[in-house]
């Protein structure tokens, strides 16, 4: 249960007894946060058989049964049944995939109880608790810090700032439950737990966000509400008409229902699902966890993505860039903490034994350093603070002696007051006061420079230019290390450093994740805008967009976005925007704002801080390696590589998804407006029934429903990636499309009436099977067609896809079966054809393959 802030203050260092943890811990309850409540696997599968036109099937079903047509019954539920079970089994696996990566916080902490150090479970941490924490450790709760010695933290779970927080034991000095210590050692008093904690109530904010609809499921839901209404309208009215006319009941309730399955594409829920399933299981293959089958088909309709900076963007791993000495300036190439790389100037590669004074800035950097690189194999890990790591892989790179081993005597400890830190060091016979910090503040105590080997003293004009230098680099979004030293005949530690020689600086940056840049610029090419937003400051988030080619016309900050308008904002997201020293609410109203404008919006992040915009985003997309628990729970994708060409690579799948979607719906559409019409003329000339009710099942769910899952296999075609993303009001049909499945619908109707009554004197069995044949047939030759409504099939290839000819193949093999076999006879209630038969039904065929595509030839060759 939540709680408030505890009074409690820092005056217990015994901390509490077993007796009074209790006791508290009763009262307010557990540590942890209140779970999502994910689904059960009984609501996961329960929720598969919502949609209208299940629930169309489902009463269609009901209706044969009362009829005591129980195979039509059978045959209806068995597809609803794979139906739900093909979505159960991808979404549960999903769940279940995500529910392995909950492993955002410690499971123990150390704490004082009864006087003494214990080892707990982070669920039993009550408010008055003292926590003790070093280097490594998880924050497990909010704490008032009592001691802290040269502590940093990482707080961009919260905040998203990419360099650690230095914390000091001073009124006020809190730490945040969920932030990571990254060097030096704390003590504090637990001051709120559970859902009270800063991240808790950040956490909260994604509760009162709706669950989403994807823009498929409405289109998909309107077109079942539409197609079961007319099925319903059609199949009353002409019961009605029967009936009125004198026709027996029965006959009437079986035409009716006749016309009902046929209107209905029974296949097309079963064939969405598997074509979103074998789409979310390419893309785990590609490092990306729908947790939603939708999620990877609304990527495709993304208009813009909203991207945090730190490890989204960036490696989260700072890196030296830049040096500046008195003799020179100089690069650094490489990346994060792999020492591969060097060092160069202007004119070649140098290494400390090159420059002296590049050998002594790389010396004190070393020395005054408490980090250190572990090698694991080919892996390279930093075990200490970012900033000390990249300088020690920067001393790495340009083949600095490694200090001696217990060198270091004496240290003056970094603070937020003084912003640097020096180690006293021996060297042979003398003592080297070795300082980094804050430039301002080494430069302030440095009254010495050497140039060219000669020591002289640092004068305003030689003062002026190395601000000048240290401005240029912070304009470029560098984090600015100076350097400087003092030596001394004896090993006495002074208070305070002054009348040093000042070396240099270094310029460190957290570097673009390599593919980032093409994936971006791939990304703008499809039409897709990309917004970074970022707690970090709007220097440094410039400078990282200007190395990624990421347009910025107007840099925003959190404060601006609170001082503007509803309407302002929105007017603002019409230009390059970036936002930078944001928070999450900031996030959340700049998705709403964005959604405002029918943007399709897709929202990356890894922390707490992204976890309400990602659940306000059409589509959020969270890490899973670095990501929380929360920022998991709140996306609908889950990055397992943590790799924003990811995201990329859904969206290219997602626009295949989405136009194959496109593909089959129009081609089922089109066999079921054959049967109709089909059904509906012959009705209205008052001949036997053309199609019984099980016939016209065996077309739309055993052989339609093969080859529209074929269809959902199409290929991408070159052009799906470069186009505009589709507007929201975009219809799935389509006025083309519309034409193409009447015009289709209008031929194998009429071509299956005529064989019909051609074949009719030969008995209503032959006659009917002969029908039959005819519209499934037919339907299996318009399917080259659907492929592309604009490109010929000699351009995008007769094989390219080689399981619609498999299924094409099966389709009429089964369909063979139901003709001569006797047990499928029986069921389907039909008869043998002869050979005279096929040729009549084959030659009705020729223009279904032949007419589309000369009219796609020709019209392709026009726009040529």
């Amino acid at each position: 249960m939540p709680m408030d802030h505890s009074p409690f203050t820092v005056t217990r260092p015994q901390g509490l007894t077993s007796a009074e943890a209790k006791t508290t811990l009763e009262r307010v309850g557990p540590n942890a946060l209140q779970k999502t409540r994910h689904a059960s696997p009984v609501q996961v599968f329960a929720r598969q058989f919502v949609g209208f036109l299940i629930l169309i099937l489902i009463g269609a079903a009901g209706v044969a049964l009362a009829l005591g047509e129980v195979i039509d019954a059978i045959g209806i539920m068995l597809v609803v049944l794979i139906n739900g079970v093909l979505g159960f089994v991808q979404e549960w696996r999903a769940e279940t995939a995500l529910a392995a990566l909950q492993n955002m916080l410690s499971t123990a902490a150390r704490v004082l109880r009864d006087g003494r150090e214990q080892m707990i479970d982070t669920r039993e941490i009550v408010p008055g608790d003292v926590v003790l924490l070093e280097a490594g450790d998880r924050v497990p709760a909010d704490l008032k810090l009592s001691e802290a010695v040269q502590l940093k933290v990482d707080e961009s779970v919260l905040t998203g700032e990419s360099f650690p927080v230095d914390k000091e034991a001073i009124d006020d000095s809190v730490i945040y439950m969920g932030t990571s210590v990254v060097a030096g050692r704390a003590e504090g008093v637990v001051t709120a737990t559970g859902q009270a904690t800063e991240f808790g109530q950040i956490a909260d904010l994604t509760g009162g966000i709706g669950t989403k609809t994807t823009n498929l499921q409405r289109q998909l839901g309107l077109l079942a509400k539409q197609i079961g209404m007319a099925a319903l309208m059609v199949a009353l009215l002409v019961g009605l008409v029967g009936v009125m006319t004198g026709q027996p009941p029965v006959a009437m309730l079986m035409t009716a229902l006749s016309l009902a399955v046929a209107i209905v594409p029974e296949g097309l829920p079963a064939v969405v699902t598997v074509t979103l399933a074998l789409g979310a299981a390419a893309m785990v293959r590609q490092h990306a966890l729908a947790r939603r089958l939708q999620a990877v088909e609304t990527l495709g309709a993304a208009t813009v993505i909203c991207t945090d900076k730190t490890g989204t963007l960036t490696q989260d791993e700072m890196t030296a860039a830049e040096i500046w000495t008195p003799d020179g300036s100089f690069t650094a190439t490489g990346a994060g903490y792999d020492p591969t790389g060097h060092i160069s100037n202007s004119q070649a590669r140098v290494r400390a034994g090159d420059d002296p004074a590049l050998g002594a800035l790389l010396e004190t950097a070393l020395i005054c350093n408490h980090a250190r690189l572990h090698r694991e194999g080919d892996q390279w890990e930093m075990i200490g603070e970012p900033t000390e790591g990249a300088l020690v892989t920067l001393g790495y790179k340009g083949w600095a002696p490694l200090p001696a081993p217990n060198s270091a005597i004496a240290e003056l400890p970094f603070s937020s007051e003084r912003k640097r830190m020096s180690v006293l060091a021996q060297s042979g016979s003398e003592f080297v006061l070795h300082s980094k910090g804050a430039p301002e503040q080494i430069l302030e105590c440095s009254n010495w420079i050497r140039r060219n080997g000669v020591l002289t003293s640092l004068d305003e004009t030689q003062s002026a230019e190395i601000l000048n230098a240290y401005e240029a680099m912070a304009k470029r979004g560098l984090r600015v290390i100076a350097m400087a030293r003092h030596t001394q005949t004896d090993a006495t530690l002074p208070a305070s450093e002054g009348d040093m020689e000042f070396l240099g600086f270094v310029g460190l940056i957290d570097p673009p994740r390599v593919e980032v840049k093409g994936a971006i610029a791939a990304c703008r090419s499809a039409g897709i805008r990309i917004i970074m937003i970022t707690g970090d400051s709007p220097v440094t988030a410039r400078a990282v967009a200007e190395q990624l080619d990421l347009p910025v016309s107007r840099v925003l900050t959190g404060h601006d976005i609170e001082d503007f308008s509803d309407e302002q904002l929105t007017s603002a997201l019409a230009e390059d925007v970036l936002f930078a020293r944001t928070k999450p609410a900031h996030k959340m109203r700049i998705v709403q704002a964005l959604q405002s404008r029918q943007d399709i919006v897709v929202m990356t992040g890894d922390g707490v801080n992204d976890a309400p915009a990602l659940k306000q985003a059409d589509i959020g997309v969270a890490m899973g390696i670095r990501g929380t628990d929360v920022a998991r729970d709140a996306s609908d994708l889950v990055l397992l590589d943590d790799n924003f060409t990811t995201i990329f690579n859904a969206i290219r799948e997602g626009r295949r998804q989405y136009d194959n979607i496109k593909k089959f719906v129009r081609y089922l559409l089109s066999s079921n407006s054959g049967e109709v019409l089909a059904i509906t003329a012959n009705l209205l000339i008052g001949g036997p029934l053309i199609f019984l009710a099980t016939q016209i099942l065996w077309i739309n769910l055993v052989t339609d429903g093969v080859t529209a899952v074929a269809l959902g296999l199409e290929k991408a075609t070159p052009d799906q990636i470069k186009r505009p993303p589709r507007a929201k009001s975009e219809p799935i049909l389509g006025r083309m499309g519309l034409a193409t499945i009447v015009g289709f619908g209008i031929y194998t109707g009429l071509a299956s009436l005529w064989v019909f009554y051609t074949v009719l004197p030969q008995g209503e069995v032959t006659a009917r099977t002969a029908a039959f044949t005819t519209m499934l047939l037919s339907e299996k030759a318009s399917v080259f067609a659907f492929r592309s409504l604009t490109q010929p099939c000699t351009r995008i290839g007769w094989f390219s896809n080689p399981m619609l000819h498999l299924a094409l193949a099966a389709s009429v093999g089964a369909h063979v079966a139901a003709v001569y076999w006797a047990p499928l006879q029986l069921v389907l209630h039909t008869g043998p054809l002869s050979w005279a038969h096929w040729q009549m039904i084959l030659i009705l065929l020729i223009p279904l393959i032949v007419v589309p595509e000369l009219f796609k030839m020709v019209r392709t060759r026009f726009q040529a």
